[in-house]
């Protein structure tokens, strides 16, 4: 059975998933006319007026985003970057930069889409994401997938954003400071308990205040770390463009990357940070408060600029700055050697940044999962999943998890394909609501 899962796991993740990834991205950023590039300004202009969103939602615009940024900006930020360049190499985060500027035309795509396509459940909350586009917007033929999506976004949330998340968590506090794992679990299942239980309201409010202040200190400390040796910068920038054409050469414990590896670890951790085209973050953006799909889809994109372009750069930069690769280190280990060799107590960022961002993953997921069995079961499945949910935290700290993180990993890969499917189809009308949208804004401001 292992040897199956590690299989079925490869294939899933393998060239022809990064392929379709990357190439619904490039196909969506030439079918927009490069929009999401060009609009960038526009959209943060957006993103400071939508606090308080117009027309049917159940969260404003900006507490949509945030939802979206909590269960994206996670332990992949910290722990994948330095995985992704240990394996490739330093040009893997090129290669991370480059996924992420057409990840900005999928999310753009998916956000779109779940607006137009959402639906009120039965207690009169908006639902929407990949099921209900693929459902609403596709001929019948398609509508398996719907059910397909809705079944593996509602398991791959137990395993890679809730056991394995709090596992995270408590394996960081036992090394630093060693706290009893199942304690760290009993903490965090109370914890996120009492926002999940409140629902998508209570979540958006918290990722609201949370997002903001633990992205902008990790930014703030990192950058920090390369002001001190901004003399290096340069040079890292250098070697991170090089590296992605030529390879890495092997230094010290580290072995050396292909440029292929600089690719396929690049493209894969890039795509697994900010999740654009995994259909997950829809979800999130279908609750907005606006009847704009084009305007919560620009929002919606600034999600992988700020998680990859933002966060990931600046993990990324501070490994290639301290010149920690040569270590053999990997994972958050790796990260959290280089932010320790910037000024004492460094590590203790990434500590404290693990801790935050997994919890924020937790309580971003569940909400996720939630609207994948009220797809499939309808409203009465809402408060058994949040209870399960907050009971799972604490299992996760006290089990090995390899198998767990696989399975997970797998049914990741499949969401995304029924979601990758949708978009292509769906591409032809998101280019024409795009291109409507701004015909008819060209000489008007737009409106919050």
């Amino acid at each position: 059975m292992s040897d199956l899962i590690v299989t079925v796991n490869a294939w899933a993740w393998g060239p022809l998933m990064l392929l379709l990834l990357l190439g619904t991205g490039i196909y969506l950023t030439l079918g927009l006319r490069l929009l999401t590039i060009r609009r960038i300004p526009r959209a943060f202009g957006l993103l400071l007026r939508g606090r308080v969103g117009a027309g049917g939602g159940d969260i404003s615009p900006f507490s949509a985003l945030m939802t979206s940024l909590s269960a994206t900006i996670g332990t992949g930020n910290i722990a994948g970057v330095a995985t992704a360049l240990a394996l490739g190499g330093s040009g893997a985060l090129f290669w991370m930069w480059l996924t992420a500027l057409f990840g900005m035309a999928t999310k753009y795509a998916e956000a779109v889409c779940a607006v137009r396509f959402r639906e009120q459940d039965a207690q009169g909350n908006y639902s929407g994401g990949p099921m209900y586009y693929i459902r609403n917007g596709l001929h019948r033929r398609w509508h398996w997938l719907a059910y397909a999506f809705a079944i593996f976004g509602g398991l791959a949330g137990f395993g890679i954003a809730n056991t394995v998340q709090s596992n995270s968590i408590s394996q960081v506090l036992n090394d630093s400071y060693s706290v009893p794992p199942l304690l760290t679990g009993l903490v965090l299942m109370v914890l996120v308990g009492a926002v999940v239980l409140g629902g998508i309201r209570r979540i958006a409010t918290v990722a609201s205040y949370l997002v903001p202040i633990m992205a902008s200190s990790y930014i703030l400390m990192s950058f920090i770390v390369i002001l001190l040796n901004v003399s290096e910068v340069p040079a890292a920038v250098a070697e991170i463009v090089s590296s992605a054409f030529t390879g890495s050469a092997a230094a010290g414990g580290f072995a050396g990357a292909t440029v292929w590896a600089a690719i396929r670890f690049g493209v894969a951790r890039g795509i697994f940070s900010n999740e654009a085209g995994l259909g997950s973050a829809p979800i999130a953006h279908a609750a907005a408060r606006t009847n704009q799909p084009v305007q919560q889809g620009m929002i919606a994109m600034l999600g992988t600029f700020i998680d990859t372009l933002v966060v990931c750069t600046m993990t990324g930069l501070v490994i290639v700055i301290m010149d920690v690769l040569p270590s053999g280190v990997s994972g958050a280990s790796l990260t959290s050697m280089a932010f320790a060799g910037a000024f004492p107590g460094g590590e203790i960022i990434v500590t404290l940044g693990l801790c935050l961002f997994g919890f924020t993953t937790m309580i971003g997921w569940s909400f996720y999962g939630e609207r994948c069995l009220v797809f499939l079961f309808g409203t009465r499945a809402i408060l058994p999943f949040r209870l399960l949910w907050v009971l799972a935290i604490p299992v996760g700290t006290v089990i090995q998890l390899e198998m767990v993180w696989l399975v997970a990993d797998t049914l990741n890969a499949f969401m995304a394909i029924p979601n990758l499917i949708a978009l292509l189809l769906l591409g032809p009308l998101v280019f024409r609501i795009s291109r409507e949208y701004f015909a008819s804004t060209e000489a008007a401001p737009e409106k919050a």
